[in-house]
């Protein structure tokens, strides 16, 4: 206040400020309404907004300290409930909330960080099949990323062993829950790297969020992203599902279905092999079989086709004709000697012989021609007669004609 009794700005602001961190009923009060004006400042760190409701608004700020305390990140539309300070920025003498803690009204601020977080990942390709690595069917070395001192390691090492105890398991021990189980997690992630694993479980027994909450971290999500070696997630029961689920290559519902899954049944891999053993013997002999039918029949097709068979068919082939010629010579002179004989009878029912030989005579011209009528016949002629036994030589005294000759019917 100046000599005249006037009151500054400062005066006012600062009178305000006091009141305001003398008041009981200012300090230590929780303040519900919806965010607007959200601005989480990228250098100073502060979160500036809004906190409104049906009818007034007013100014909150929360300082970069107390922002660890919040589990999800503030969004403009939420409804939250503030607990803080109500104080005034002298500079521009405004009324304001300094928020030392924030709670979402109505839904679990882990519930929303889970959300959030979950939502941003699969924006970020990290939930991506095509990123998914295929789990080894038969690995030698498993890792488990869990507390030694839980149930959870004892159920996977037995049913490990018990399934296939041909592979080695290396137990990496570490915190689960509670403050600093996410970075020794992480840790455990990255060690495990070094440590020529074929399969990585990283899991735990069932909880409360709160309890798995160490397994919705976004650097244990990056660490299992960028592990080289195929991570099995089995975190809680059934019906749990943390953000380690997501991101891992495979998602088991319990600690023992990881090891269920990690590893094949020794007693079904020996009943394949019989099977296979079986069907490999089958398949050899009917092959074996085929081939002897397949080395007869070619055997039989080289028979029929060897030199031996050849001469073999050739010599039949040649007795066969020379059969064949022995019955057509021996039927041809059958048909000959038949025709021959046949020939001889009619040329002895013919020959005039044969005439002779019944009681006739045969007369020749004396030029040996056959005296067959009278034509050029004249006395002292001289005639050849042949008879059965013999030949009589005659002389023609006179020739005296037929008067069928005379008439001219008598051949010449």
């Amino acid at each position: 206040m100046d000599a005249y009794g006037f009151l500054s700005v400062s005066d006012i602001n600062g009178y305000l400020k006091q009141m305001c961190l003398n008041d009981e009923n200012l300090r230590g009060i929780f303040v519900k309404g919806e965010i607007s004006n959200f601005l989480d400042h990228p250098k100073l760190g502060h979160l500036y907004f809004t906190l409104k409701d049906e009818t007034c608004a007013i100014k909150a700020v929360m300082f970069k300290g107390s922002k660890w305390r919040i589990k999800f990140k503030p969004q403009n539309g939420m409804k939250v409930i503030l607990f803080g300070n109500i104080n005034v920025f002298e500079r521009d003498g405004i009324f304001q909330i300094i928020a030392e803690d924030m709670q979402p009204d109505g839904v679990g601020a882990l519930h929303i960080a889970y959300e959030q977080l979950k939502e941003k990942l699969a924006k970020e390709g990290y939930f991506a099949p095509e990123h998914k690595k295929p789990i080894p069917n038969l690995p030698k070395r498993i890792g488990v990323i869990t507390a030694k001192s839980g149930a959870a390691v004892q159920d996977i090492l037995n049913i490990i062993g018990r399934r296939y105890p041909l592979a080695h398991v290396v137990v990496i021990d570490c915190l689960v829950q509670g403050a600093g189980a996410a970075p020794n997690l992480c840790r455990a992630v990255k060690l495990a790297q070094t440590l020529s694993l074929d399969t990585l479980i990283i899991g735990r027994g069932g909880g409360s969020l709160e309890d798995l909450w160490a397994f919705n971290d976004e650097n244990l999500a990056k660490a299992i992203y960028d592990c080289p070696v195929p991570v099995i997630s089995a975190v809680g029961h059934e019906t749990d599902y943390t953000i380690c689920d997501f991101v891992a290559d495979l998602r088991a519902p319990t600690p023992s279905a990881a090891a269920e899954l990690a590893v094949p049944d020794l007693r079904q891999i020996r009943q394949y092999i019989d099977n296979r053993k079986n069907l490999l013997y089958n398949n050899i002999l009917g092959q074996l079989n085929q081939g002897e039918k397949h080395i007869q029949q070619l055997g039989a097709r080289l028979s029929a086709y060897s030199p031996e068979s050849f001469i073999k068919t050739r010599e039949e082939l040649l007795a066969g004709l020379y059969k064949r010629l022995v019955q057509f010579q021996l039927s041809g002179m059958a048909l000959l000697t038949q025709r021959f004989s046949h020939a001889v009878s009619s040329l002895e029912t013919l020959s005039p012989l044969n005439t002779i030989a019944r009681g006739y005579s045969i007369t020749y011209r004396e030029d040996g021609s056959i005296l067959k009528n009278a034509r050029g016949i004249k006395p002292g002629a001289v005639l050849i007669t042949r008879v059965k036994d013999a030949s009589v030589t005659s002389r023609v005294e006179s020739v005296n004609r037929d008067s069928a000759s005379q008439n001219g019917n008598i051949e010449s």
